[in-house]
C-alpha cells in the first residue's frame, strides 16, 4: 500500500508521522532513523507524546567515516556532523527528556552500522525481527537515501560507500557548520536499498521549497528507481510519502 499525504507545515507533517509511529509502537520496536534536518519535526512531535519508549530501538541509517592508519572508521562522535552525536543529542535525548526513567530509550537500544564489519548490521536487524518502521529522507540534489548514491543496486545491503559529490553538497545544507565542500567527508557507512525495502512500513518525509524536485521524483514513483535512490520508499510494502505544501509546490 502506498499513499501520499500533504500537510500545511513541517510541524503538522511531524505530528502526522509521529502519530503513525505511535499507533504502531508496541513492545520491542525497531525504528530506522536518519540524521539531518528532515526528521527533526517527527522527533519533536514524538517527544511530546506520552509513550513508553523503553522497547524502542533506534536503528541509525548511516555515519560519516574518516581514514585512520589506512582504515575507515567512524568520525569523532563529538563532531557536529557525526550521526552518533545526532542520535545521542537530537533523537535519544530529545525523546527521553521529561520522560520517566523506566520509559526512556536505553543506550543499548541505539544502534549504528559498524564500518569494520558492515554486513553484520543486516544480520543484527534480522535477528531482532526486522525493522518495524523506517523513517526516510531524500537528498535534495540527487535523491540519495542514507548514503546510497545514484545507481545503488536494489539488492544492496549495509556497506561502505564513496560519497557522491552532489550528496556531499547536499550535506553542506544538512550540516551548516561545514566550512566548505572540502570539509565534508568522502566516505560513509550506510544501510542498503534492500535493508530499507525490507521494513514492514516506511514514511518518507520531504519539506521545504528546496525539496520540490525531490517531491516530484518521489510522488511519481511506482517502485525503486536507481536514478533517484529515495524512490525506495515506494518499494516498501506499507509506505507513505509525507510532504508539506512548500515541497509539493502548493499554496497554503
Amino acid at each position: 500500500m502506498r499513499a501520499v499525504r500533504i500537510l500545511d507545515t513541517p510541524e503538522a507533517l511531524g505530528e502526522a508521522v509521529a502519530a503513525e509511529i505511535a499507533a504502531r509502537l508496541t513492545g520491542r520496536f525497531l525504528l530506522g532513523c536518519p540524521g539531518g534536518r528532515s526528521p527533526k519535526p517527527v522527533y519533536a512531535a514524538l517527544a511530546w507524546m506520552d509513550l513508553d519508549l523503553s522497547g524502542l530501538v533506534i536503528v541509525m541509517m548511516d555515519d560519516y567515516l574518516t581514514e585512520v592508519g589506512g582504515v575507515l572508521t567512524h568520525v569523532d562522535a563529538a563532531a557536529h556532523y557525526s550521526c552518533r552525536r545526532f542520535a545521542r543529542d537530537d533523537i535519544q535525548a530529545v525523546l527521553n527528556a521529561g520522560r520517566p526513567k523506566a520509559h526512556q530509550i536505553p543506550d543499548a537500544n541505539v544502534w549504528f552500522p559498524d564500518p569494520a564489519n558492515s554486513a553484520t548490521y543486516d544480520q543484527r536487524i534480522a535477528a531482532a525481527g526486522g525493522i518495524d518502521y523506517f523513517l526516510l529522507a531524500s537528498g535534495a540534489g540527487d535523491g540519495h537515501v542514507a548514503f546510497n548514491p545514484v545507481g545503488s543496486d536494489a539488492n544492496s545491503q549495509t556497506r561502505i560507500v564513496d560519497l557522491a559529490e552532489q550528496t556531499r553538497r547536499d550535506n553542506l545544507a544538512t550540516f551548516p557548520d561545514f566550512r566548505n565542500l572540502d570539509a565534508v567527508p568522502r566516505h560513509g557507512v550506510t544501510v542498503g536499498i534492500a535493508t530499507i525495502a525490507a521494513a514492514r512500513a516506511s514514511g518518507m518525509v520531504v519539506w521545504g521549497a528546496d525539496k520540490r524536485r525531490a517531491y516530484t521524483h518521489l510522488s511519481a514513483a511506482t517502485g525503486y528507481n536507481p536514478a533517484w535512490p529515495a524512490t525506495v520508499w515506494a518499494a516498501c510494502p506499507d509506505a507513505t510519502l509525507y510532504a508539506d505544501r512548500a515541497a509539493a509546490g502548493e499554496s497554503p
